[in-house]
């Protein structure tokens, strides 16, 4: 199919090319156009599924009606949904997403931002790794529009939007106890990053608030290790505790070693051990048992980074940060 151009525009429309530029490009009243001719050029345009070259209207403009998103791991399923819900967000307003993972590696997540900005997008939505935080004010002095998404820096002025991530792993606790489970272990890796530490404390406390909490039943994974080391891990862990009787997983690709640890150790799951894992996963779902999980809103995350995203980049002299906690929720499967 032939690519529709202005000219084609101009000629159906019988204007001049100029006049076509200056109403595509939003300036038709700034230059007395009529009217009844910026409308003729619209229906127009319309018509024929006019297109803007990108390209030429950043050129043009310097804007690139684009945004840079910037992940842990693309490949797993919460990013990988996030990602989606983004760019249809994006789509919708006219924007395109270049996303890219980090692998939680910080020098790699610095490259990427350096690389984004040669690509001059006009915003970050940026899932942060652990040593960022110099990088994210330098996008700010830059007068960058920026918002966090599923962790942040307690004291950076910069926007965010995560799930509460204590509530989400003290409701799931209650939830065990209440199901008369005593021995409650927690599954969790060594990055240190705030929504990891707050998931933790949100376990913990619950377990104090009964009398029940034992620090041996909680077990660190290092973040960069193989997914076998990860279940030759669990298995030595329960191996070494058989009187835990519930375990909590804090990120879906840990209950997935889990799973794989249990039916190794010939676990029946809920009769032996009662499962539940942060970060819903097509896995658990299909798994027999199906795993309970602790889900984030991830629609309601997406859309609302985008909305502070535009809102900076409308109005970055004037913008207000925002810190946003959103609900996550408790899916109660086969496994409890």
């Amino acid at each position: 199919m032939k690519k529709i151009t202005i000219r084609d525009i101009a000629k159906q429309a019988e204007v001049s090319i100029s006049t076509v530029s200056f109403v595509i490009n939003g300036k038709g009243e700034k230059m007395a156009i009529s009217p009844s001719v910026i409308k003729k050029v619209q229906d127009v345009a319309q018509k024929l599924q006019y297109k803007p070259s990108m390209i030429a209207s950043s050129l043009r403009t310097g804007k690139t009606r684009s945004i840079g998103l910037i992940v842990e791991d693309i490949s797993n399923q919460f990013f990988a949904d996030l990602a989606r819900v983004i760019e249809d967000e994006a789509k919708n307003i006219n924007y395109r997403v270049f996303y890219c993972s980090t692998g939680d590696d910080n020098n790699r997540s610095e490259e990427l931002v350096q690389s984004l900005l040669q690509a001059n997008v006009e915003g970050f939505i940026i899932t942060p790794t652990r040593n960022l935080e110099k990088t994210i004010g330098q996008l700010l002095k830059l007068q960058k529009p920026v918002v966090l998404i599923d962790r942040y820096f307690a004291n950076q002025k910069v926007s965010h939007v995560v799930m509460d991530n204590y509530e989400g792993s003290y409701s799931a606790t209650k939830f065990l106890i209440d199901k008369g489970r005593k021995n409650i272990a927690v599954v969790n890796n060594e990055s240190g990053m705030i929504q990891m530490k707050l998931r933790e404390k949100g376990y913990v406390e619950a377990l104090k608030e009964e009398g029940i909490y034992n620090e041996n039943y909680t077990l660190h994974l290092d973040y960069h290790a193989t997914e076998q080391s990860r279940v030759e891990a669990i298995i030595n862990f329960f191996e070494k505790n058989k009187d835990i009787d519930a375990v909590l997983f804090l990120a879906n690709y840990l209950g997935l070693a889990g799973l794989q640890a249990f039916r190794y150790l010939k676990y029946k799951i809920p009769e032996d051990i009662s499962v539940i894992s942060f970060d819903d996963h097509d896995s658990f779902k299909l798994h027999t048992p199906t795993i309970s999980v602790i889900a984030q809103p991830i629609e309601d995350i997406a859309v609302k980074s985008i909305q502070l995203l535009m809102s900076q980049m409308t109005n970055f002299e004037d913008y207000k940060i925002e810190k946003i906690l959103k609900k996550g929720s408790l899916i109660i499967r086969e496994s409890v």
